[in-house]
């Protein structure tokens, strides 16, 4: 069962009006609550960050709730549908449109004179915004990259690509020069199926998305048959590694990715892992602009949110909360502590305020991401409700055909069935 809404008790709850989430007030000191995932080093983080708002504040106290990632799905569900959610939540895109209509969150525009939108990249904007209102704004912003080690284009006797005009064709054949040049020692590319978000990129390439703006699939059969086409061609003509080989590394996590243990020379991964596959590659890498970018219908680029910042519909202090998620995204002493932890500022003057502050890593992504918006021709949908399921579905059958044993054309077919089953949605 996916994280989320995890049973019909939760839908039910969620369709009764909200009760009060915010804990009992003493005297006039209001009380929230806010909800947070990740490693113990952005724990640490925030509770700085809440110090430094309730210092400003002294009649807000926040308590901080926060757990891994799978955890934190279970517990926000549970608490949501005990009418007990945090009052300020951390939401993730996939699932965001799945608790605003249900009612579990509060539109945000209602809030303006509390919580300030008028900087927040227009981009980053609508990705938490619905016919119905805002009920997230992003935290920051994200874009995916191909990482590239010039270091082993070099020890190869490969040049490094032009990434303002190679095509899809170029990046499989350098990939594949790579791969020969050194006897599979080092490989030309890692996989790039994995996951959804390099075929959002391919899609939008040829006028079509991932998903409609009504939560519909939005691209055809046929474009996606095309991309598992070139999934297979990388592992058969060895530009990436064996079906085997790919499966243990993804297993790995970013700290095992051939960029990360110098066994390759390109992957694909969000723009806010640079920093840390960097620092694991102990070399300096590149971020590269995807291929196939002026040889479709338009570009493909997108940002990202990285994530957002939610408001209970239950909470009994939403002024406050408000005021709490405007520090968190337009005041520059907290994104003095915070930096690019969840995703570069999407507040673009607090973007230029703390650049320097950045480290090396993270200012090379915020140089990036500069490069690339003006590019970006339109934002993506909010996912539609079961937009999770595509991380398991998308994994599997990418296994199913780097091993051979669906056909692109029966992969597309089998991803877009099982994904509109999930979502309630048509492909277009």
């Amino acid at each position: 069962m996916r994280p989320g809404l995890r049973s019909a008790a939760a839908v039910a709850a969620l369709a009764v009006a909200a009760t009060a989430c915010g804990g009992d007030s003493d005297g006039d000191v209001v009380e929230l609550r806010f909800s947070w995932w990740g490693a113990d080093e952005r724990h640490t983080t925030t509770q700085e960050v809440i110090d430094r708002f309730e210092a400003a504040h002294p009649n807000i106290r926040i308590t901080g709730e926060y757990t891994d990632w799978d955890a934190y799905w279970d517990r926000l569900a549970t608490s949501t549908a005990a009418n007990d959610a945090p009052d300020i939540i951390t939401q993730e895109e996939r699932y965001l449109r799945e608790y605003a209509d249900r009612g579990a969150l509060l539109d945000l525009t209602e809030y303006g004179e509390q919580l300030d939108l008028g900087e927040i990249d227009e981009l980053a904007l609508h990705g938490g915004q619905l016919e119905e209102g805002t009920f997230g704004v992003a935290t920051g912003v994200n874009a995916m990259a191909v990482y590239a080690d010039p270091t082993a284009f070099e020890e190869a006797g490969v040049e490094m690509p032009d990434d303002t005009t190679w095509t899809w064709d170029d990046y499989i054949s350098t990939a594949e020069q790579i791969s020969e040049a050194t006897d599979g020692e080092v490989f030309g590319t890692q996989a790039m199926g994995v996951t959804e978000g390099p075929f959002q990129i391919f899609a939008r390439q040829r006028g079509e998305s991932l998903y409609n703006e009504d939560g519909g699939i939005g691209f055809s059969a046929a474009t996606m048959e095309e991309w598992w086409e070139l999934v297979y061609r990388m592992h058969e003509d060895g530009a990436a590694p064996s079906a085997a080989e790919s499966v243990e590394i993804d297993a790995g996590g970013p700290d095992l990715s051939v960029v990360a243990t110098n066994s390759g020379a390109m992957a694909h991964f969000w723009t806010n892992q640079f920093g840390a596959i960097s620092n694991t590659a102990g070399r300096d890498l590149e971020l590269l602009r995807y291929p196939g970018e002026t040889e479709g219908e338009r570009t493909g680029v997108f940002l990202k949110p990285a994530m957002f910042y939610s408001v209970s519909a239950g909470t009994e202090h939403p002024e406050e909360a408000a005021m709490f998620v405007d520090y968190l995204l337009n005041d520059v002493e907290a994104a003095e502590l915070i930096l690019a932890d969840r995703g570069l500022p999407a507040n673009t003057r607090i973007r230029d305020e703390i650049r320097d502050a950045l480290p090396e890593a993270d200012a090379e992504t915020a140089d990036f991401i500069d490069e690339v918006t003006p590019d970006v021709v339109d934002p993506v949908a909010v996912p539609p409700i079961g937009a999770g399921e595509a991380v398991d579905i998308t994994k599997r059958i990418n296994e199913e055909v780097m091993f051979g044993r669906l056909t692109p054309a029966e992969a597309a077919e089998q991803w877009i069935s099982e994904m509109e089953t999930a979502t309630g949605g048509d492909a277009s």
